[in-house]
C-alpha cells in the first residue's frame, strides 16, 4: 500500500466495486490534525452512533456553541462528519467510510513495520550461533 501522494480509486478484486482510495498527504494531515483533539474524537464517536444537532453536541461540552461549531467544521473539512440543514437546525452525522479509510492507512503502516520486524528476525536468526 502506498501511503499518501496521489489519490486514486481502484476496483475491489472480483466485485467491480470501488475499494478505499488511497489518501493524499494533505488528506492524511487533515484527518490526523482533526483527530488530535479529544473533543473532536468524541464528536466523531457520538455522531457515528447517532446523528445530533450542533446544539445537542454543544450541550455536553464546557465550551461555547461557536467553539463546538469550529470543531465540527474541522471534522467536516477532514471528511469525518457531514452537516445537513433540517429547517433551522444543522444535523451532524459521522462518516463511517472515512474511518475505514483511516483503518486502511493504519493497516498499511502496520504491514510496513511487521515486514521490517520480520526481516530483522530473519537477520538475527542467521547471525545467531547454532547449538547442538
Amino acid at each position: 500500500m502506498i501511503i499518501g501522494h496521489q489519490a486514486r480509486t481502484t476496483a475491489e478484486p472480483g466485485t467491480g466495486a470501488p475499494s478505499t482510495a488511497e489518501l493524499t498527504d494533505a488528506e492524511v494531515d487533515r484527518l490526523f490534525r482533526a483527530l488530535a483533539d479529544a473533543t473532536r474524537r468524541d464528536i466523531v464517536r457520538r455522531t457515528l452512533t447517532s446523528e445530533a444537532t450542533i446544539s445537542e453536541l454543544a450541550g455536553d461540552y464546557d465550551m461555547s456553541f461557536a467553539a463546538v461549531q469550529k470543531h465540527v467544521t474541522a471534522l467536516e473539512a477532514a471528511g469525518l462528519v457531514v452537516k445537513e440543514s433540517r429547517g433551522r437546525e444543522r444535523i451532524v452525522r459521522g462518516v463511517p467510510e472515512r474511518i475505514e479509510r483511516i483503518q486502511d492507512l493504519l493497516r498499511g503502516f502496520e504491514e510496513i513495520w511487521r515486514g521490517r520486524i520480520g526481516r530483522m528476525d530473519a537477520l538475527f536468526a542467521e547471525d545467531s550461533p547454532t547449538t547442538g
